[in-house]
């Protein structure tokens, strides 16, 4: 009887480790889309600039895309933030007029 009730906890276990991971990789691709198409105008840009013959008015071009690339640096941790469990709570518990069912426990 131990047996088979330790094989379920080791099972539970497991389905939590195989969330957790798929997690993690769910993560980190939406992180390498986000840096792709962030920063892709700004190679772009750089190729176009370089590789064209005559000159392009390049200074709006730059800042745009620049702009671009470090709002990925602004984005970034706060989609770590937001995968994060305790600090999802503590986001969510900021928001005030988010109502949730422990408040509304009480009102009839």
């Amino acid at each position: 009887m131990m047996a088979g009730h330790r094989a379920a906890g080791s099972y539970a276990g497991q389905a939590q480790l195989n969330q957790i991971q798929t997690n993690v990789i769910k993560t980190m691709i939406l992180v390498c889309v986000l840096y792709a198409i962030l920063w892709l105008p700004t190679n772009v840009a750089f190729i176009l600039v370089h590789a064209h013959p005559y000159p392009l008015p390049s200074e709006r071009m730059h800042y745009t895309t620049v702009f671009l690339g470090y709002s990925y640096m602004c984005i970034n941790p706060f989609i770590y933030a937001t995968k994060f469990d305790p600090v999802k709570q503590v986001l969510l518990r900021m928001i005030p007029c988010k109502k949730t069912n422990e408040g509304n426990a009480g009102v009839v």
